[in-house]
């Protein structure tokens, strides 16, 4: 990765110069069978199609606070490189009640509906597949984000010392949080080419660091499993193998 990246955004531009064809994102969901796989370019396409629907439809700025209500899913990363795009604080299983807008899975509508300023649903259904019938006051995500443009450029240039990310009482900058990514990278072990499997969930620095934010400072790879839990030893092991994973944080 690039010295001089100070945002995870700069980093995805960094990966995506290097080599767009490599996976970024690989999903693995235990409980369902699902599974995807991303390349940096394919990664890096839903972000802008993602941070455009944010600074367009939803009129989000830099320095608004969006409640990411979100399990650890692909989709997730998607809205956390979004926000980082905008200059948009993703406040990670943050109160609604307190944000600008919400971003919410189909588990934690309820709660998102706090929320006085925009709201948007994911269904988090096998291939982005959107609700059968849309919640009422949200806009669906899969509905919204297909028609959006495949670049990306913010209206205003995004500050690398202004808020970026909230998580269990944790605030980072940008520049702090790739600091910090590289930090746990290094602590990692990780290196470009690195795949790391975790299955740690989305709602601690830990979690997203390893689900996202560090092998994307090391110009590596995650795969990312949700209700890992229920694959077994033997199935991990399996997985590890054809997965070609080097590093492992569960």
């Amino acid at each position: 990765m690039n010295a001089t990246d100070r945002t995870p955004a700069d980093l995805l531009r960094s990966a995506l110069a290097t080599d767009p064809a490599r996976p970024l994102v690989t999903f693995y969901d235990d409980a369902t069978g699902e599974r995807v796989e991303l390349s940096v370019a394919t990664f890096a396409n839903w972000v802008a199609k993602t941070a455009n629907l944010l600074q367009g439809d939803l009129a989000a700025e830099p320095g608004d606070r969006l409640a990411l209500l979100l399990p650890a899913h692909w989709q997730s990363a998607v809205w956390l490189l979004a926000c980082s795009s905008v200059g948009v604080i993703a406040d990670v299983q943050g109160d609604p009640a307190d944000a600008d807008l919400v971003v919410s899975g189909p588990d934690a509508l309820e709660a998102a509906r706090a929320c006085s300023g925009e709201r948007v649903a994911l269904a988090l259904r096998p291939l982005g597949g959107r609700f059968p019938q849309t919640p009422e006051g949200f806009a669906d995500y899969a509905v919204e984000v297909p028609g959006q443009g495949d670049r990306f450029a913010p209206f205003a240039p995004v500050d690398p010392d202004a808020p970026a990310l909230a998580v269990g009482g944790t605030e980072l900058t940008a520049s702090e949080l790739v600091a910090r990514a590289r930090e746990d990278a290094a602590g990692l072990g990780l290196t470009a080419g690195s795949r790391l499997l975790t299955g740690r969930p989305y709602d601690s620095w830990e979690g997203l660091s390893a689900g996202l934010f560090a092998p994307l400072a090391a110009g590596g790879s995650v795969v990312l499993c949700r209700h890992l839990e229920q694959l077994g030893e033997d199935g991990l092991a399996k997985r590890v193998e054809s997965e070609r994973v080097t590093n492992t944080v569960v």
